[in-house]
């Protein structure tokens, strides 16, 4: 193809994709099977959509199997009642007792077992917090990335925005698991958000990053490198987390989306549960509502945030 005639069809593709300008829009976050319980808050005036959290298993019932009737059923209800639609998969999860990747993974020995233990750090020490799909591993990542265009097949365009996992992991180190390595990590994130934006066509495609393993403090360059390759694929970026001046996210991803903020075309920010309960050191109190937007919009440059059901001011009465 000419590359005039290259441009031309990357800029109608673009074109095709929502843009975003003004304050950011609340969404609200919410799991499958919640729709129902959260249409009084769903219905307020300031709530512009919903996220919702799907888990891969629940979605690909056997190899190459889909059920998306749980996405359509929560996808009819969100347009019914005037609302934006935003897909998130889970592929990792956060308690040792599950794991959230299909049956076959697990049992198909060219699957390594589909998952490895994840840990957070406790005390000084690893303590397991569940489970994360092994996306280093080849035929792992084919199997989540034909879900993927799969997904893309039946709603590109019909949501408003698509995201998977955050960039956060720490496998361990006792043994380290097979084919692992941080550069093999950051490079299978990488493959699996390039894949869902060429997939998803007319709607946008977030990678969640905080942190990367081996990375805090932009180590390896992962945060420098994934940024400009966002902002050059496309690609928007975000996080499960708005906590202002944290410093931990400060010396991570927090100074990266302020420098691209307006190099990626959209930035897609939650405050989830655990979010709602850091506290203000300098108030001695959890974040205020105006805290959290203020510096979301002032620093970070959020178009969206999704706000868990639990935030305060949802009780509230609603404002325009």
């Amino acid at each position: 193809m000419h590359w005039i005639a290259r441009l031309i069809a990357a800029c109608s593709l673009f074109a095709a994709i929502p843009a975003f300008a003004g304050p950011p829009q609340n969404f609200l976050y919410i799991g499958q099977d919640e729709i129902e319980g959260v249409l009084p808050i769903l219905d307020r005036p300031d709530i512009a959509g919903v996220q919702i959290l799907y888990v891969w298993s629940n979605l690909e019932t056997a190899k190459g199997v889909y059920d998306f009737s749980p996405i359509e059923h929560d996808l009819a209800i969100a347009r019914a009642h005037g609302k934006q639609f935003w897909l998130q998969i889970q592929d990792r999860s956060f308690r040792p007792d599950k794991k959230y990747v299909p049956a076959y993974l697990l049992s198909g020995t060219e699957y390594g077992g589909g998952v490895t233990p994840h840990y957070d750090e406790r005390d000084g020490a690893l303590v397991q917090t569940g489970w994360i799909a092994r996306h280093w591993d080849r035929d792992v990542r084919a199997r989540y990335q034909a879900l993927i265009a799969a997904l893309a097949r039946q709603f590109d365009g019909r949501i408003l925005g698509f995201n998977g996992e955050e960039s956060a992991a720490d496998v361990g180190k006792d043994p380290v698991p097979e084919g692992y390595s941080c550069d093999a990590y950051f490079e299978a994130t990488k493959s699996n958000v390039l894949f869902a934006r060429a997939a998803f066509k007319r709607s946008q495609v977030v990678q969640y990053v905080n942190f990367w393993p081996c990375g805090w403090n932009n180590r390896n360059g992962y945060m420098a490198r994934f940024f400009a390759f966002a902002a050059a694929n496309h690609i928007g970026v975000g996080g499960p987390d708005i906590v202002p001046d944290r410093p931990g996210q400060m010396r991570n991803s927090y100074p990266f989306i302020h420098d691209y903020q307006d190099k990626v075309p959209v930035v897609a920010m939650a405050i989830q549960e655990p979010t709602l309960e850091y506290v203000n050191p300098a108030t001695g109190k959890p974040f205020t509502r105006a805290e959290f937007v203020t510096f979301a919009t002032d620093y970070l440059g959020v178009d969206v945030i999704f706000w868990s059901k639990d935030a305060p001011w949802l009780r509230e009465a609603a404002t325009p």
